[in-house]
């Protein structure tokens, strides 16, 4: 592990994971410069240096779509490694939005790309944060052993309330075995950052090591946006005595990973300079449906029993999990949060975060 880890970029690090991760490295930096917007719908509209972003980070308030800015960042800034955690999420939102979500997550990828041009520096390395949205519906196996993938569910067939497959089981997903099919406009755009900074990284003798990251939560994430962290939001509903709603039947399944888990698997990557030959998995391996963890919220409250709704959201899977075996060959790193562990911690600084007088959802 060297002394410094050089100078660093981060694109959108100012928000949940970047800021968490600025606690881990920054000081380890010869520079840790942070590129973000501070979008009012993560950050609220005070348009404030975020409390969580580490003293030493260097913030860049600026979007990745404005090339003049990026210019002059990568001209001053001429960074080792470049962890890529800008985007705009949240699935539901992206099918409304799908121009604006293509604007930061493809188009300021290829700004940020052609900012490096003009400066003519290539960077030793990408770390670029994906998502498990670039999968859609995965892989699923009939009774009979046969394996397909079922593609998108329409609106109609949820309108019928025909959640599943019948007679068939969904596959973790793995980047080593899981075809990329991404069935909504976000998960098209994270696959696209892909493809684009591995053409560029390629042609430049430079590298990107992709991390496909399942639903990250924990303490830092917002307490406002309401398209982002659903054990966020049940944890602030249970906390204030409601029932939580939970959409299709209940049996919708997730992979929640604590944030520490997360800032951990990046950590390695950008510390040793890991050169990782193929995407990879960051997840627990272990699949909760959504009823299951409203429930555990609810009994840490002692709030109403959740309530099974049958509403949906159109582009939104039915199964998410990932098999993380092939994440453990490549890195040393390894998941240490529990999801009953990490619901616990995050219910403690929600209150914490209440108590002094942040802002929550309604």
């Amino acid at each position: 592990m060297p002394d410094s880890l050089g100078t660093v970029l981060v694109t959108g690090g100012a928000g949940f994971i970047g800021s968490t991760l600025s606690h881990a490295l920054a000081p380890r930096s010869e520079r840790w410069v942070v590129v973000d917007s501070l979008l009012p719908q993560v950050h609220g509209t005070g348009g404030e240096r975020p409390a969580a972003l580490h003293p030493a980070a260097e913030l860049v308030v600026a979007d990745v779509t404005d090339r003049t800015a990026l210019d002059a960042v990568v001209a001053d800034v001429r960074p080792e490694v470049i962890v890529h955690l800008a985007a705009e999420t949240g699935t539901a939102q992206s099918l409304d939005e799908s121009s604006r979500h293509a604007l930061v997550n493809v188009v300021g990828t290829t700004q940020l790309l052609d900012a490096l041009t003009a400066a003519d520096h290539v960077p030793d390395l990408f770390v670029l944060a994906s998502s498990r949205a670039v999968y859609g519906e995965g892989v699923w196996r009939h009774a009979d052993g046969r394996e397909f993938q079922p593609g998108l569910r329409t609106h109609a067939q949820l309108e019928r309330g025909e959640w599943d497959h019948p007679g068939s089981v969904h596959l973790a997903n793995s980047a080593t075995t899981t075809p990329a099919a991404p069935i909504n406009v976000y998960g098209a755009t994270k696959l696209a950052q892909e493809h684009l900074l591995g053409a560029w990284a390629g042609s430049r003798d430079s590298h990107v090591s992709v991390l496909r990251l399942q639903n990250v939560y924990g303490p830092g994430q917002s307490l406002t946006n309401p398209y982002t962290g659903i054990v966020s939001l049940f944890s602030q509903l249970a906390r204030a005595g409601r029932s939580i709603p939970v959409y299709e039947d209940g049996a919708i399944t997730r992979d929640f990973v604590y944030i520490d888990d997360v800032v951990s698997a990046l950590a390695e990557v950008v510390s040793e300079r890991v050169r990782l030959p193929r995407p990879v998995d960051i997840g627990t391996g272990v699949r909760t449906t959504i009823l299951d963890v409203a429930r555990a919220i609810a009994e840490y409250h002692g709030a109403p029993a959740p309530r099974i709704t049958g509403a949906f959201r159109d582009g939104d899977v039915r199964h998410a999990a990932c098999d993380i075996t092939a994440t453990e060959e490549l890195l040393t790193w390894r998941p240490r949060w529990d999801l009953p562990s990490g619901v616990a911690a995050l219910q403690t600084w929600i209150a914490d975060e209440l108590d002094a007088g942040a802002e929550g959802l309604e």
